[in-house]
């Protein structure tokens, strides 16, 4: 099953005078774009934790938040009251020196001072870490769930589009014989007017005529193309993550739409064409977000 590159999860834990969340977004990126964002404390796990999210996300830009909410109203941050004053201090000595008119109220600069407002609690145990890594666990379980439901629809529409080229490769099946027809006529009336003229090389001509055949016959690439469509639906269910070998497969059907265009020399049949390469825009466009 394809999974869509789009996920969000989330998840909690419930300790003792505190809320634990997690949440993980993720969208659509050509490679692994982890933001952690988590509460100092546990800073000395990030790498653990990015190790965990990397193993199950693979591939993606994903934010990370590991929030804290304290419970009774107890606040996670204190004040250090010691550096406030000490800071205070040097503010009025400051505030001495300058003009009245350019005093205001120290209190907003004050708390924002280095190491004014400090945690509350520093330490955390294995215990609560691992509680927080299943959490972590949980969300990734939530966001995967969410990946895979947004893969489903992204299947069902790669598989409408396809169906919708190769019911306009059908089309021009009908278009094609009509084609042979007015070609084959048009070569009548001009071998007939080459033939009244004695001196042109036979060799020649036959050599010319097999050229200009092969340049005009589209048989091989539509053997070609419905081959890459057939493929194309097949690797959709067969491998887990084939985001980047259906893009490789999406070149080679562009390539067999371009060389039949080229090839048809036919009006009707380029008008079909341009519609299998709409078609086949829309299937790159959501590719991009396609595990």
């Amino acid at each position: 099953m394809i999974r869509s590159m789009t996920g969000f999860g989330k998840s909690q834990v419930d300790l003792p005078g505190k809320i634990i969340t997690v949440e993980i977004r993720s969208l659509n990126s050509k490679q692994l774009d982890l933001n952690f964002r988590a509460p100092s404390v546990y800073r000395e796990k990030e790498m653990t934790a990015r190790s965990l999210i990397a193993q199950r996300l693979e591939r993606g830009k994903v934010d990370v938040n590991i929030s804290i909410e304290s419970k009774n109203d107890q606040p996670v941050m204190t004040i250090n009251k010691n550096i406030a004053l000490l800071y205070l201090e040097q503010l009025n000595d400051l505030a001495s020196a300058i003009p009245d008119n350019v005093q205001g109220d120290m209190l907003p600069i004050l708390v924002r001072m280095p190491d004014v407002l400090k945690s509350e609690k520093e330490e955390f145990s294995e215990e609560e870490w691992t509680l927080i890594e299943q959490s972590i666990a949980s969300a990734l379980d939530e966001a995967d769930k969410f990946r895979r439901g947004e893969g489903e629809m992204l299947r069902k529409e790669f598989i409408t589009r396809i169906n919708k080229i190769l019911n306009l490769l059908d089309a021009v099946e009908p278009l094609e014989n009509a084609r042979i027809g007015a070609v084959r006529a048009k070569f009548e009336l001009r071998l007939e007017e080459i033939r009244q003229d004695k001196s042109y090389d036979q060799n020649r001509l036959e050599q010319e005529l097999v050229y200009y055949f092969e340049k005009l016959d589209i048989t091989e690439e539509k053997q070609r193309l419905r081959k890459h469509c057939d493929y194309f639906i097949i690797t959709l269910d067969e491998m887990e993550s084939p985001g980047k070998k259906l893009g490789f497969v999406t070149q080679e059907i562009g390539r067999e739409i371009n060389t039949l265009g080229s090839k048809a020399n036919d009006a009707q049949i380029q008008m079909i064409v341009v519609q299998m390469k709409d078609e086949l825009e829309k299937i790159k466009e959501q590719l991009a977000n396609i595990l």
